[in-house]
């Protein structure tokens, strides 16, 4: 296969739990054969990302190549633009102690406000 015949996408990745291999997610549309209406669908491609350098977001070119293994038929090109993902759980988010005990007043200062309403009681009614 020559190198001018080779298909190129350009796709988000999606996925780099994988070693050396991440999933891109390539994004394309066409019109609907009956409504002429444009319909977005999604491609999703095994690269071979041989460094590892890819990471979740990131825009990257991927080529076409010859198998790599039993899924992987693309290997990444070019990293094109990177994405920062925050990965907090969480736990790990501080609230400001201040802006919490802020809070919890506001909360009880609502409920304090509101009217205390008589608890609906179960009428009885007798079987006759």
């Amino acid at each position: 296969m020559s190198y001018e015949r080779r298909k190129v996408r350009v796709g988000r990745v999606v996925s780099d739990k994988m070693d050396k291999t991440v999933v891109v997610v390539y994004e394309w549309s066409r019109p609907h054969p009956i409504y002429k209406k444009a319909v977005r669908r999604q491609t999703r491609f095994n690269a071979h990302d041989p460094e590892n350098q890819c990471q979740l977001g990131d825009m990257v070119r991927i080529v076409e190549s010859r198998p790599t293994s039993k899924t992987k038929r693309w290997k990444v090109a070019e990293i094109l633009s990177s994405k920062e993902i925050a990965e907090l759980q969480p736990e790990e988010i501080q609230v400001d102690e201040s802006v919490a005990s802020a809070a919890a007043t506001s909360a009880l200062n609502a409920e304090a406000a509101e009217p205390a309403s008589p608890a609906p009681e179960d009428e009885e009614t007798d079987g006759q």
